[in-house]
């Protein structure tokens, strides 16, 4: 809930809450509200926790609205409310976990393969996004389903329906989100499981950053030449997810870590197909015709004592500025 902070001579003496909306008082559909969870899974809304997007419904299919895996190899269900739902529409999300129970290995990678639009096994690409030292096995997958119900905080028949599952034994939770409207600007609420712990946005942070390499293998040169970090395509848009003052690792797959810097500049949106953000090193940049000195990615978790996704642009979790001093200092060692 959101509280306006009542002051008087100075001192906050009572608070306010305000009203919220859903999604429905905006006119928007459920398939707007689906794609803004599944843009913002890992990078914002699921900051701390690593999930692994595998599927999206279809239209007129009967499929839950977001399938992913943990780095277990579980099966983890979105189902997506915008307003008031009730509990059929609890009954329904319980019907789809039934059905996605009884997926094998095959047909989680079918799914995977048709929303990657990729020919990697599942298994490989599951390897690489938790860098597990060795694949699951495929009997390792969907060993467990966790349901998670994204609904209006103001549905009261909803949070009963999933508490009465939940204390019966279904592995099943619900995630309320919040819509203020303040001024002519539109604010979205929501509250990830277990903690919704996030690095506060006034502070810096640190960020692991790729380099682009599996689809570019020259990005990382012009990025250490021309002195900027830059995110391409589809993912363009995370360039926005760090900002001035931030210390971005440069994470090159296949090697480690291979540099730091420090964001100096705003979004440039150089053309339809790069965004980048100036930056200082604070590394000695490799030169392009000697072995590239990296970091190994075991050694960071070592240092940090965290797991990552790493099979995005940005990996999460994000460092505090104290992780991100600490790893820089380390970096700088490892790298002369």
């Amino acid at each position: 809930m959101l509280y306006k902070v009542k002051k008087e001579e100075n001192q906050f003496t009572k608070i306010e809450p305000i009203g919220f909306k859903d999604f429905a008082s905006f006119g928007k559909s459920e398939k707007d509200l689906e794609n803004l969870i599944s843009n913002n899974l890992l990078t914002t809304l699921f900051e701390d926790g690593s999930l692994m997007p595998i599927f999206q419904e279809r239209q007129w299919q009967a499929e839950a609205d977001i399938y992913a895996l943990n780095s277990n190899g579980d099966l983890i269900i979105f189902e997506l409310k915008r307003s008031s739902a009730g509990e059929g529409a609890l009954h329904q999300v319980l019907r789809y976990a039934q059905t996605a129970g009884r997926w094998t290995y095959s047909k989680l990678e079918e799914k995977y393969k048709t929303y990657e639009k990729t020919d990697k096994s599942l298994k490989l690409a599951h390897q690489e996004a938790f860098d597990l030292e060795e694949p699951l096995l495929e009997r390792e997958f969907n060993q467990n389903q966790h349901l998670l119900v994204v609904g209006s905080a103001a549905d009261d028949s909803l949070i009963e329906a999933v508490n009465y599952w939940k204390n019966n034994g279904v592995k099943i939770d619900f995630l309320p989100y919040r819509l203020y409207e303040i001024g002519d600007e539109v604010y979205f609420e929501f509250f990830s499981k277990p903690y919704d712990r996030h690095i506060n946005p006034l502070n810096n942070k640190g960020v692991l950053f790729d380099t682009n390499k599996t689809y570019n293998k020259n990005a990382i040169w012009d990025m250490f030449e021309k002195d900027y970090v830059a995110a391409y395509g589809d993912v363009k848009h995370v360039i926005y997810h760090i900002k001035k003052g931030d210390i971005v690792f440069l994470s090159h797959k296949g090697h480690g870590i291979v540099g730091a810097c420090k964001v100096k500049g705003n979004v440039d949106k150089k053309d339809d197909y790069t965004w980048l953000r100036k930056v200082e090193f604070l590394t000695k940049k490799p030169e392009k015709d000697k072995p590239l000195k990296a970091m190994p990615f075991w050694k960071v978790r070592e240092i940090l004592n965290k797991n990552f996704y790493w099979a995005k642009t940005i990996k999460v979790p994000y460092l505090s500025k104290e992780e991100a001093e600490l790893l820089l200092e380390k970096l700088k060692e490892h790298l002369k």
